[in-house]
């Protein structure tokens, strides 16, 4: 053996893990890997069936083990225990990430459409015409008003003060032709 082929002098693997947490020991980490990823790979293969999605499901999981040395706790468990668990939620991480649905925002079938459903639009224009033929019952000073203060958005004040009539007649008047509204709409 030459000098770049020696194994760390301990071969429990404990220590090495440790040894890999504390001092980023390559040397170390080169004989959990020699030992560890054909054994892991070997259970990535027998889980996915698929031997390339093994290969890179062994490597991300021998980089999270490099990534994570410091985390191993010897009291906790074994170093294999350790390894296996961290291959399996390796596993279901990836499995999460590629099955998940990707949707596309712009499908015709999740972009909004702007028109009312048909029956909401046909219900609106149903009390529309409604409110118009209750409207035309109504006598022309009242209709005047109701038109002056909401169609034309004038001011009570306003309203008076262009018809020349007290403000209060102009409120009662408006209070009533409201009044014959809510009895028309009701009644039909």
């Amino acid at each position: 053996m030459d000098e770049n082929d020696q194994e760390p002098p301990t071969n429990d693997m404990s220590d090495l893990l440790v040894s890999v947490g504390l001092n980023r020991d390559v040397e170390a980490f080169e004989v959990l890997f020699r030992h560890y990823a054909p054994r892991v790979k070997a259970y990535m293969a027998r889980l996915c069936r698929d031997g390339t999605a093994a290969e890179e499901l062994m490597q991300e999981t021998m980089m999270v083990v490099w990534n994570k040395a410091a985390q191993f706790e010897p009291s906790r468990g074994t170093v294999s225990t350790w390894i296996y668990t961290i291959a399996r939620n390796v596993r279901i991480d990836v499995y999460r990430r590629t099955k998940r649905p990707e949707f596309d925002l712009n499908d015709p079938a999740f972009v909004q459409d702007d028109a009312p459903p048909a029956d909401m639009a046909f219900e609106a224009f149903q009390e529309a015409e409604r409110l118009h033929r209750a409207m035309a019952t109504l006598p022309a000073e009242q209709l005047d008003l109701l038109k002056r203060s909401f169609y034309e958005d004038d001011s009570h004040s306003a309203i008076a003060e262009a018809l020349s009539i007290p403000l209060g007649t102009v409120k009662s008047r408006i209070r009533l032709a409201f009044a014959k509204l809510r009895a028309a709409l009701e009644e039909r």
